[in-house]
């Protein structure tokens, strides 16, 4: 499968490192480098807005998916390739898979984590096939790939579909592994007969 658009789950927030602003910047300039369009939730602030910028700045093709309950807030990006404006966060979310070959998470809070996690569940249960990763920036999902880890030995997540998420440090190299990368043929929990 060849990728053309990816989706980038990321923070309304700059956060407190300048790595994360500079790690933004680098992916949307790797994406509109390939010639990848960038799929995001459309707002024009934090994380959100640099890379949606620095993939403009380099040529880029942006759309935006938002909800028109933050539109009305006045965080939407007026300077995208499109800005689509939707009812509301699950129309948001779903418009967003829909439009895109793949996903990445910068770092995010709480909004970034449901959906990466709502996007790997849908994975998971076979709703898609599209790969997914992570980039990892000065640390920031360590803990949370260890805790992935963890359940896995807990026996509550199946390795193969733990390894469905990608992770790396690097936009280019997560970028070649996204688009490397091969669904499994593995069955569901639901698929499984007790031993």
């Amino acid at each position: 499968m060849s990728i053309a658009s990816v989706c980038v789950f990321c923070g309304a927030s700059t956060g407190t490192n300048p790595a994360y602003r500079e790690a933004a910047v680098a992916l949307g300039r790797a994406l509109a480098e390939r010639k990848l369009t960038l799929v995001y939730g459309g707002g024009a602030v934090g994380l959100m807005g640099i890379v949606a910028d620095a993939a403009l700045a380099a040529g880029g093709e942006v759309i935006g998916i938002i909800p028109q309950s933050l539109k009305d807030k006045e965080i939407g990006h007026s300077g995208l390739t499109r800005l689509e404006v939707v009812d509301g966060m699950h129309a948001r979310k779903a418009r967003m898979a829909e439009l895109s070959d793949a996903f990445i998470a910068l770092p995010g809070g709480l909004g970034t984590l449901e959906e990466l996690f709502e996007v790997w569940t849908w994975g998971q249960l076979g709703y898609h096939g599209k790969p997914l990763g992570l980039l990892e920036v000065n640390g920031f999902y360590g803990q949370l790939t260890a805790f992935l880890d963890h359940i896995v030995g807990e026996g509550f997540v199946r390795a193969p579909h733990r390894d469905m998420l990608q992770v790396s440090e690097s936009s280019q190299t997560l970028i070649d592994a996204l688009d490397a990368w091969r669904p499994s043929v593995l069955p569901k929990w639901a698929e499984q007969k007790p031993s």
